[in-house]
């Protein structure tokens, strides 16, 4: 409309060009903020340094194709909907250090999480998916994918939807695992944060914290056995699953991105989630890496968090 006013032709020529450079600044203003790409959508297309989370189309020809195959289910869902024949079953906690307050981190000891993982069938070479319920669970399936792709397995990915997704492209036809795998688990990751870097950084307020457990436990609930309540000062809230569909699916790329960024989230910054035991933040973490996010999972969370001196790691209620 601003261009219509003047006949080009009557204008000078440095007129002329102030004018369209004034209107590509406009322009630049205006326009709408670059976003993720969309997952990939075949197996030929998954770029693995790029692609965390793929379409279940893409998920399901890797399948076929020969990937070892994680189901992550908790084992009560995976006792209410049926065992998935020839996948590996897997929980979080096989991972995990066993006891409170350190119970959300990932096994420190190097040897013993290589002989778990290949124990599991986890080789150097091929490729996984890791399946779950986004509905019904806790991102389970996001969390053990974070904790290989943290260990070194540069070839891991879960499927936008979970398991039924996958299930509704077609019948699957998974292959054993070939035991032991070959895996050798790798140094200190980036993908991970501790307590101790957090704390120091409280007084710069130069990490996006991102709290991703329920609203209730933002506020100070403590329904998982957390000995404070309340959040990391200057943490932002998302429940997790608002960033989920009803259908198990994750919202729109430029949506989440919007509801991001609203919560001070951006692709400047560091963003570190955290949640009770790095579960839920560990499913977020994949995302926002899969986005092109810089962030690490926190992995002590909240168990680890509130068992430390107060005046040290200090928690807000409001």
């Amino acid at each position: 409309m601003f261009m219509k006013s003047f006949d080009l032709k009557k204008l000078s020529r440095p007129v002329v060009l102030s004018l369209v450079i004034s209107s590509a600044a406009l322009s630049a203003v205006w326009e709408e903020p670059a976003f993720a790409t969309e997952a990939a959508v075949s197996a030929a297309t998954v770029n693995y340094e790029r692609d965390w989370i793929v379409t279940p189309k893409a998920a399901y020809e890797l399948i076929q194709q020969g990937a070892l195959v994680l189901d992550a289910r908790d084992v009560d869902l995976k006792k209410k909907q049926g065992v998935l024949a020839n996948a590996v079953p897997v929980t979080w906690q096989d991972l995990s250090e066993p006891d409170l307050p350190t119970k959300g981190r990932l096994i420190g000891d190097a040897n013993e999480l290589t002989k778990k993982l290949q124990a599991l069938g986890i080789s150097k070479n091929q490729p996984i998916v890791v399946v779950a319920d986004p509905i019904n669970g806790w991102g389970e399936d996001g969390r053990v994918a974070w904790s290989l792709r943290s260990v070194g397995h540069t070839q891991v990915v879960i499927a936008d939807g979970g398991l039924a997704a996958i299930q509704k492209v077609g019948a699957l036809a998974i292959q054993p695992a070939k035991i032991p795998g070959d895996f050798v688990v790798a140094g200190a990751s980036k993908y991970e944060i501790k307590k101790e870097e957090i704390k120091d950084h409280l007084p710069k307020k130069d990490l996006a914290l991102l709290d991703v457990r329920e609203p209730r436990e933002y506020a100070g609930k403590t329904p998982y056995g957390e000995s404070r309540g309340g959040h990391v000062p200057g943490a932002q809230g998302l429940w997790y699953k608002d960033l989920i569909g009803k259908d198990g699916k994750l919202l729109p790329r430029a949506q989440i991105e919007k509801v991001l960024a609203a919560k001070g989230v951006t692709k400047d910054k560091e963003v570190v989630p955290y949640c009770t035991g790095g579960i839920r933040s560990g499913w977020t973490t994949l995302v926002l890496t899969d986005l092109g996010y810089k962030a690490r999972n926190y992995t002590g969370s909240m168990w680890e968090w509130s068992a430390q001196p107060a005046a040290e790691y200090p928690l807000q209620k409001n």
